[in-house]
């Protein structure tokens, strides 16, 4: 059986100079502390890396440490925050590119994708990755759900369009080569020991089946 793979979230490296949603700053770690996770992942079998939202750490911090370490990642931004005073600009993502990383959709606005319809929907979920690829000049195949929020009416939107894989925060390991990929999302007090409980407590038969089930309910509502 293959070993299962873990993905890591990481959000913004450092000291977050503007919240712009309540509790972002939790999500933030300081630049040691992404250091430290960083060499324990990359050491660790099994384990990709991500990172959320297009801040400018992004590219000040994290590429030049993923290069020192002969890493790679995938890099989700906000669409629309692109080229604002706190996130990446679209030649940030070409030097991403350029550097080996791959970029994917984050949304339109950050707006949780969970409970959208029709017009809205599209304008949340589709027209971001439509924007990006014309903007990078390249197709856009991976996509994040903000929030970590999704439903079947989502997933179905992401796979009529010819996504070829949708990220989620579901904190539990994903089967090598699933369309739906669970992340365990970087909080700011963790640790690599931390983290890698809460990786070998989601192999535990009890919580395989709890995390199953609460991802079957998000995929009938």
């Amino acid at each position: 059986m293959a070993a299962p793979l873990f993905t890591v979230c990481f959000h913004g490296v450092g000291v977050p100079t503007h919240e712009r949603e309540p509790g972002e700053a939790g999500y933030w770690v300081s630049r040691d502390r992404f250091l430290e996770l960083l060499d324990w992942a990359v050491a660790a079998p099994g384990v990709a890396l991500s990172f959320d939202d297009g801040n400018t750490s992004d590219l000040d911090v994290v590429a030049p440490a993923l290069l020192e370490r002969g890493a790679r990642a995938t890099f989700f931004p906000v669409v629309g925050r692109l080229g604002d005073a706190w996130s990446l600009s679209a030649q940030g993502l070409e030097e991403l590119l350029e550097a080996g990383m791959d970029v994917g959709t984050h949304g339109l606005t950050h707006r949780p994708w969970a409970g959208l319809r029709g017009a809205l929907a599209r304008e949340e979920v589709l027209a971001p990755r439509r924007a990006l690829e014309d903007l990078l000049g390249r197709r856009v195949d991976r996509a994040a759900a903000p929030l970590g929020r999704y439903d079947r009416h989502t997933l179905a939107l992401l796979r009529s369009d010819g996504c070829a894989e949708v990220n989620v925060s579901d904190q539990r390991p994903a089967r090598p080569g699933a369309w739906v990929r669970p992340r365990f999302s970087v909080r700011a007090d963790d640790t690599a020991a931390s983290l890698r409980a809460r990786m070998l407590a989601s192999l535990a038969p009890a919580r395989r089946v709890r995390n199953g089930a609460v991802s079957l309910v998000k995929r009938a509502l």
